[in-house]
């Protein structure tokens, strides 16, 4: 079977890496992949915004199975053109999609069945958003309603703070059509965990869990990123929290869904926050998490290409699922200045001696190759994981695998799963 994977991340060259492990494989594409996708297939020169020029190559090059990585994708109906040329790909329809892609969508979904979530107010008129912030208790929580590259989430900790906020997503456009209409919500206490679940209809199964760490600098200070970080399996999950997840939110989720007449058929990816109350459903994603998958794929025992294959052909209730029961850790090594203003084409160095560590996998995100090196491209540039028997362990062999790799301007956290290491 060929295999297309759609995207350029870490996220994708740790779907590619994994699927490529799979006796069904014969060949792998990316599209655009990076530096380290093409050491797994072939690189494709076409954006994952190009919807109808790979349709197109899927046609011509007979592939087998498309996985998409990006959310705009999904979000722009790359599901429904391929499935109306007959072609077979992995994620959600648009319209399902729109879980992910309105979170004004989402928000009255999770009301309609009674999913706990955060209090909230919808706003597409500026000045009702601003004097709502003139009442409202900070700290809150306002959000773009559109796929704003996991930047349209701020917390605002005072009233000219949020009003602030409200401007610069309504007035001055910052995240595009992205923040015509926004969400200002109360903000809930706790720890947050990533849960991954394939989905088929109203049947799901639980994939491995996973904590990110968002915020750029140590200690979570700075400002939120896509993910500097993650360790899998998440410490804040159990048996009674995965029962109370199927209970009040997937069940409910999956049936609301049905009654709307959406059929989900992909990852769904809920951000949750553990409180003292319950779990609270922070936003649904509808694709694969990055850097959680970084984290994740390496503990999968499972082969990927039959779950996501059972997952299309509504066959999940007979797929069996088995994850190592060592701990992963991730830790992104970004560019410096990221996530804002930042420079690229700093040739890298060491990973081959990095890579050559036990239990070390090295993803590539922003990278590409130049007159013969490999060289930065992007904000966020490799995710370095390690497997160990113990959260320590895996820290350990991450951090002795980063030592090895030099790039200018190379930034990281050396806190990531710190906490738990400690606990």
């Amino acid at each position: 079977m060929k295999i297309l994977v759609v995207g350029s991340g870490g996220r994708e060259h740790a779907l590619a890496w994994k699927l490529a492990e799979s006796p069904e494989v014969d060949r792998i594409f990316c599209a655009p992949g990076n530096a380290g996708t093409e050491e797994i297939g072939e690189n494709v020169s076409i954006p994952a915004t190009e919807l109808s020029k790979l349709v197109r190559f899927a046609k011509e090059n007979r592939i087998g199975l498309t996985v998409i990585g990006p959310d705009d994708a999904l979000a722009g109906g790359i599901v429904d053109l391929f499935e109306a040329e007959g072609l077979r790909i992995f994620g959600p329809n648009q319209k399902a999609a729109q879980l992910e892609a309105s979170k004004i969508f989402a928000k009255e979904l999770m009301s309609a069945e009674k999913i706990p979530t955060a209090e909230a107010r919808t706003f597409s008129s500026s000045k009702e958003a601003l004097d709502y912030c003139s009442e409202v208790m900070p700290p809150v929580v306002i959000k773009a309603d559109g796929l704003a590259l996991g930047k349209g989430v701020i917390i605002a900790h005072a009233r000219e703070n949020a009003r602030q906020v409200v401007r610069s997503m309504m007035e001055e456009h910052v995240f595009g059509e992205a923040g015509r209409r926004i969400i200002i919500e109360e903000c809930l206490r706790g720890s947050e965990c990533s849960v991954h679940a394939l989905v088929s209809g109203e049947a799901f199964r639980m994939l491995a869990t996973a904590r990110d760490h968002k915020r750029a600098l140590d200690g979570d200070e700075g400002p939120n990123t896509g993910g500097m970080g993650a360790v899998s399996p998440a410490d804040n999950w159990n048996t009674e929290r995965e029962r109370e997840f199927d209970d009040s939110i997937m069940q409910p989720l999956l049936h609301g869904l049905t009654r709307s007449g959406l059929m989900f058929r992909g990852l769904l990816f809920p951000g949750l926050m553990v409180t003292s109350s319950g779990l609270r459903v922070l936003e649904f994603n509808c694709r694969f998490g990055d850097p959680e998958t970084q984290a994740i794929l390496p503990r999968l025992k499972s082969d990927l290409v039959s779950l996501l294959m059972a997952t299309i052909e509504g066959r999940l209730e007979d797929a069996t699922i088995e994850f190592d029961s060592r701990t992963a850790v991730t830790v992104i090594l970004a560019s410096g200045g990221y996530p804002r203003k930042y420079d690229a084409g700093k040739p890298i160095e060491g990973l081959e001696n990095a890579a050559s560590l036990p239990e070390v996998r090295i993803f590539h995100a922003g990278t590409k190759r130049q007159d013969g090196k490999i060289v930065t491209s992007g904000g966020r540039v490799l995710a370095i994981t390690a497997l160990g028997e113990s959260v320590t362990e895996a820290r350990e062999r991450a951090y002795a695998a980063i030592r090895q790799i030099h790039f200018e301007g190379c930034h990281f956290r050396r806190d990531i799963a710190l906490r738990l290491a400690h606990a």
